[in-house]
């Protein structure tokens, strides 16, 4: 039997997948703050269960996994039920072009929106949408990462996909009639997304 890997091995796997992981968690979270908390526990969480990876050549699918696993506990304990938003173009020190700045309000308003809208997807359906479609992860890795078939997956995506046009749609109406989101029918929707997932 193998030893278990150490320390360095573990830094030496993770090194090359830790920006992008570092990105998804953000993605998941929904601000870089949060992000950057769920990718610190995810850490902690793998190099506790380190001895448990039989093959190092697993390693990409089985982090993704227990960053996945560590969002999910926090979404049932309801961390992620509040809007909150992205600062990606405070980050690299975007300057607005012109000189009312407009092109940067409208991406900063446009990126607000769809982090609000994810954040209102179920966890496994927003984990399935933000890998698939933004990350660029395919089906079976999916699959893998979630420990689910892929056709589970491919219902996940679709599923997300759906109810994201239809809270962005809201949101979007929201915002040209400058009122606020309609808190009370997306809870209903929650709740009726939440019930889908608990059979699958």
């Amino acid at each position: 039997m193998k030893p278990p890997l150490d320390w360095t091995q573990f830094l030496a796997l993770l090194e090359p997948l830790h920006e992008r992981a570092r990105l998804t968690a953000r993605r998941l979270a929904g601000s870089c703050a949060d992000g950057d908390d769920l990718l610190q526990e995810a850490l902690l969480r793998a190099v506790e269960r380190l001895p448990g990876l039989r093959d190092p050549a697993r390693f990409g699918p089985w982090f993704y996994a227990v960053l996945l696993s560590v969002h999910r506990n926090r979404s049932r304990r309801g961390f992620w039920r509040q809007f909150v938003r992205l600062e990606p173009l405070l980050e690299r020190g975007y300057d607005p072009p012109g000189a009312d700045g407009n092109r940067e309000t409208r991406e900063r308003e446009g990126a607000a929106r769809m982090t609000r809208a994810l954040s209102r997807l179920p966890a496994v359906q927003r984990e399935a949408t933000v890998l698939h479609e933004i990350d660029g992860f395919s089906l079976p890795e999916i699959a893998a990462m979630q420990q689910v078939s892929v056709t589970a997956v491919k219902t996940r995506v679709a599923r997300g996909r759906a109810r994201l046009r239809r809270i962005y749609q809201r949101l979007e109406g929201a915002a040209r009639a400058g009122s606020a989101s309609p808190e009370g029918r997306s809870r209903r929707d929650d709740a009726e997304d939440e019930n889908h997932e608990q059979t699958g």
